[in-house]
């Protein structure tokens, strides 16, 4: 039986830990021995190992990652919202019974004190492949986990304008080398979950000469799952009457990364353009913290707060009449794929690896980067569309044929068999 041990950060903590969650389940299902290993556990899964062995090495590991976060204060400016990782902390990972006795040795997201450029290396003296999913974009930079319109990754990174003290060999520029010497000892292949990534790993002056597959993240198809509108609606008690925008946590207006502002824009706008009918249209947002800060919306406003149960959350995807992401850049947003799965159809920005997944007035609607304007638009065409069944029901199939358990389950197994395969005939 084919066995692969994957190694994450965290397990489950954010999306790059529900992709390997995820993808570990789907492999399971298909009848491979599956394991996750994780730099530090929150949960009390039994099936989810960690290498911290006993509470003092727990306690260490979570020390550094803190540690990392506030000596980052030192070195990056003080507006930069933008997260960035340093390598000054990691571990060796290569003695673990589990990782020694693997077919194959599956990296995720090993930031935070995991694996730093000198234990990425010392993998190689396992000898064993090694399939590394890039869930951001930190493996291929010097140090940031979003690039924006940044190219210093295509060169030697260097001059980041994230760091207080900047130049051709600032800490950006040092970290690069440290990696570019570590990539060039472990030869790894590389999963892109969406075509934006594979492209701007091409693009990377650390990974030329790596190969690069695209294979996209998955979900529980079984849970994440349509329902009847009005049913799932009153069951979440939400107005069957109202047309229903559901959307992610809303951080503050001077978050880049989320776009927090080209909605607030939007939905003013949508608001003067329905005129009386903007009584319609009720807004609900989940993952917020707390109703503190959060800016003042346009149409009644319903805050979820954090939703930690995935078939209370599925039942709010498939409640929703359409889903809001304004995000700037995403690989390939769990938001996204969750809702489409629940049926319901999706507004975002043209950016990132969300295009992979919603197709322009197919599934929902792409409106153009950074145009308030254009996002209305898109309200306003699933608001006003005449078959808003249809929309639904391709939403659900753009997951099911493109992005369901079986299907990428199946494309990691016939990348790990073909490594395997190439590494016999390499011996």
């Amino acid at each position: 039986m084919l066995k692969v041990v994957h190694l994450n950060t965290y397990d489950g903590n954010g999306g790059a830990g529900r992709a390997c969650m995820r993808l570990n389940r789907a492999l399971l299902s298909q009848n491979v021995d599956s394991k996750v290993i994780v730099h530090y556990k929150f949960g009390k899964n039994p099936q989810i190992g960690t290498f911290n062995t006993n509470p003092l090495q727990k306690a260490y590991t979570a020390a550094t990652i803190v540690l990392e976060r506030i000596l980052a204060k030192r070195y990056l400016t003080p507006l930069s919202r933008t997260p960035f990782s340093f390598t000054w902390f990691g571990r060796s990972v290569i003695r673990h019974p589990e990782v020694k006795n693997a077919d194959i040795i599956h990296l995720h997201w090993v930031n935070h004190g995991f694996l730093d450029p000198k234990h990425i290396a010392e993998i190689a003296k396992l000898n064993k492949p090694v399939i590394w999913t890039f869930h951001d974009s930190n493996a291929f930079t010097g140090g940031c986990h979003v690039r924006y319109a940044c190219d210093h990754y295509m060169r030697e990174c260097g001059n980041c304008p994230l760091l207080i003290h900047t130049g051709d060999n600032d800490i950006s520029h040092q970290i690069w080398q440290q990696k570019h010497k570590a990539y060039d000892m472990l030869n790894f292949t590389i999963a892109a979950p969406s075509t934006w990534m594979k492209a701007s790993i091409k693009n990377s002056s650390l990974m030329q000469g790596k190969a690069v597959n695209h294979i996209p993240n998955t979900l529980e198809t079984d849970i994440f799952k349509p329902a009847d509108k009005k049913q799932a609606k009153q069951k979440a008690g939400l107005p069957a009457d109202k047309f229903i925008f559901l959307s992610g946590f809303m951080p503050s207006r001077k978050d880049l990364h989320k776009g927090t502002q080209y909605l607030l824009d939007s939905l003013e706008l949508l608001k003067q353009r329905l005129g009386a009918d903007a009584n319609k249209v009720e807004l609900v947002i989940f993952g917020n913290r707390g109703t503190e800060g959060v800016p003042d919306f346009p149409f009644k406003t319903s805050f979820l707060g954090t939703i930690n149960n995935d078939e209370q959350l599925a039942q709010y995807y498939a409640a929703a009449d359409a889903f809001l992401i304004p995000s700037l850049e995403d690989n390939l947003p769990y938001t996204v794929m969750e809702s489409l799965s629940c049926g319901t159809p999706v507004i975002a920005f043209t950016t990132g690896g969300i295009p992979d997944m919603v197709r322009h007035e197919h599934n929902g609607y792409l409106a153009a980067y950074k145009s308030a304007e254009s996002f209305t638009d898109g309200m306003e065409w699933i608001i006003k569309h005449p078959d808003q069944e249809l929309i639904q029901q391709q939403a659900r199939q753009t997951i099911m044929d493109t992005f369901s358990e079986k299907v990428i389950a199946q494309k990691h197994i016939s990348l790990y068999e073909s490594l395997l395969k190439k590494e016999g005939a390499d011996v």
